[in-house]
């Protein structure tokens, strides 16, 4: 090609573009072209005609579309179940993606600066950048047409609309090689085209959207807002000339950064979202805690994978789950993993992965889980709030049954049983080291193997005690007349409630001459002294200064307290020791230790809670 050949072409291309530049937007010259990156030129409407003419929208320096974000709404106020979920729980729970559809991080958006892809295919309104090296040098830019095509002075027209960005060099080269020779040439798309898409559907900010050509399914969904609350992450559909190109799933581009169901979108698309399908709640020991949207066919196991599977300090073998249909029956059940595996999912389920090691947080920050059974109208375990007292749970459970007595209510506690644990085994501690180091025997035991039995004997005791643990209970402050359980009690995680049924007897146990149980006489008022008479009176050999009576809601009663003249109550136990005539210490402790494990006596919490 001579100098005026170029020149003319040149001059054509100005005439057309209002400017050229020597090698600007192109490739290496002789070789072919790498992935060209664009330089910030405004995309072109594709609306205008060639040549092309600025778009009517302001785009910023990213090629975001200024009019549309300015309309954009806030992301959606949270749905039905993420608020009821808040109510149940005492905490908030996203929706998972939600993070996603903040203002920050709405510009998914293909800034101008983004390089081509091979696989791009050309269209109506793109900008063409060629460049000519050898004996002379020079470059244009050409807009594709209408018709799809570009004009090259003394070449005529090449059709390049469909042409792939990789095909594009060969193409050109053919062209003008039916011309000239002698030269090398680089070409590049040096700006986009502008496409219309229609977002409809459950979108937070449904309309229409002008973006750039090189933008997808996903890029236009997440810039119009992404799913209103009521819409879905699973199905995103594209149609296409009336015709459903793709059925996106959101979570497959959040989960696992697969894009290759994302088609690149095009001019009068339509993206519609559904309605949103059934969500559960994941919470407890999973990588990620957040309401997940579930699809048909989807199993408990598939809903737990998409949370990201448990943690390292989960119980892994099972989930518990709080499914809508049971709240009026059992209210959670255990799930094995194994069956969790053909379990199909409901809407509103909650699924709950307990630690095996749990880090203990501010009541107000716990999750409440209890178990209330016995005489209620629907034991269950309940998923409540935190600040929820025992009376709540106890309306939920459908209140008590008419054979209920709340006097002799079991009322267990996980913190307390850790804390009496632990006050048992220092106790247990200090017995032990008080009986190595005091006197075991009196002045009359005076030879080694009778110290020798003894010691023995007192490892054996020790070792008994040490078998025990501690139930965890606490002693409510009811009187036996009470109709109701306490209002004011705040329940923890774990608590255990068994309300059990009104009981007519008066147990008699220990040194009398009849150990039985009593049927309860209400008309005639008696005491403890009389059931013990009516057990044939304490025998030879009875303490009968230290009977003891356990109520039964769990309290003792000594006689320094009034035990022998107090009215007794429908399920209460009394106790009559054996004097033990030895001053030797380890025959005391021996003989309460027998008491201890008769009946089944350890370190129960006898404290009352107001």
């Amino acid at each position: 090609m001579d100098s005026n050949a170029v020149s003319a072409l040149a001059a054509a291309a100005l005439g057309q573009n209002g400017g050229a530049s020597a090698g600007a937007g192109a490739a290496a010259a002789g070789g072919a072209s790498a992935t060209s990156v664009i330089p910030p030129i405004t995309p072109v409407s594709i609306a205008s005609a060639a040549p092309a003419q600025p778009s009517s929208s302001a785009w910023d320096a990213k090629g975001i579309d200024i009019a549309a974000a300015e309309r954009l709404k806030p992301p959606a106020e949270p749905g039905e179940y993420e608020t009821w979920l808040r109510v149940v729980t005492g905490r908030p729970l996203k929706r998972y993606g939600a993070d996603l559809l903040v203002a920050p991080a709405r510009d998914f958006s293909v800034p101008v600066t983004s390089a081509i892809p091979p696989d791009y295919a050309l269209n109506i309104g793109d900008t063409v950048a060629i460049s000519l090296t050898g004996s002379v040098e020079g470059s244009a830019r050409f807009v594709i047409d209408r018709d799809g095509r570009i004009y090259l002075p003394n070449v005529g027209s090449v059709s390049l609309a469909g042409v792939l960005y990789r095909d594009l060099k060969e193409r050109v080269a053919d062209a003008i090689g039916h011309k000239y020779r002698g030269y090398d040439v680089s070409v590049s798309v040096a700006a986009l085209h502008g496409v219309r898409v229609y977002v409809t559907g459950f979108a937070n900010n449904p309309g229409s959207y002008t973006v750039s050509s090189l933008s997808t399914l996903a890029n236009v969904v997440l810039a119009a807002g992404g799913p209103s609350a009521g819409g879905s992450f699973r199905s995103v559909k594209l149609y296409r000339n009336g015709h459903e190109v793709v059925d996106f799933d959101l979570y497959q581009l959040l989960r696992k950064g697969d894009r290759t169901e994302d088609p690149l979108v095009k001019s009068e698309d339509v993206l519609f979202i559904p309605p949103v399908g059934r969500q559960v709640a994941v919470v407890g020991s999973v990588n990620e805690e957040a309401i997940y949207e579930a699809k048909p066919g989807e199993n408990l196991e598939d809903v737990l994978k998409l949370a990201g599977g448990t943690t390292n300090l989960a119980d892994s073998s099972r989930i518990i789950l709080y499914r809508l249909s049971d709240r009026d029956t059992v209210g959670s059940r255990q799930v094995d993993r194994e069956q969790a595996r053909t379990e199909p999912v409901a809407a509103g389920d909650i699924l709950q992965i307990l630690p095996q090691g749990s880090l203990i947080r501010p009541q107000e920050r716990q999750q409440v889980v209890v178990r209330i059974e016995g005489e209620v109208n629907k034991p269950g375990n309940y998923f409540v709030a935190p600040g929820t007292s025992m009376s709540e749970v106890v309306t939920m459970a459908g209140g008590l049954s008419s054979r209920a007595y709340p006097f002799s209510t079991v009322f267990s506690r996980v913190s307390v049983r850790q804390q009496q644990m632990e006050n048992y085994h220092e106790a247990l501690d200090q017995m032990e080291q008080a009986l190595t180091i005091a006197p075991l025997t009196t002045s009359s035991l005076q030879d080694a193997a009778e110290r020798q039995s003894q010691l023995t004997a007192a490892k054996s005791f020790i070792d008994k005690l040490r078998q025990r643990e501690p139930d965890g209970r606490l002693v409510l402050d009811l009187s036996p007349d009470s109709t109701t359980l306490s209002g004011n009690i705040v329940l923890e995680n774990n608590d255990h409630i068994f309300v059990p049924a009104k009981m007519h007897t008066v147990g008699v146990f220990g040194a009398v001459f009849r150990q039985a149980s009593f049927l309860l006489d209400d008309a005639q008022h008696l005491h403890v002294k009389d059931y013990i008479d009516q057990a044939g009176g304490p025998i030879r050999g009875a303490d009968i200064g230290n009977v003891f009576v356990v109520r039964a809601n769990g309290s003792v009663l000594s006689r320094k307290r009034g035990a022998m003249a107090a009215p007794v109550s429908p399920g209460d136990t009394i106790f009559v020791p054996i004097k033990t005539h030895s001053t030797s210490v380890l025959t005391k402790l021996l003989n309460f230790s027998t008491l201890l494990f008769q009946f089944g006596v350890t370190a129960a919490a006898v404290s009352a809670i107001k």
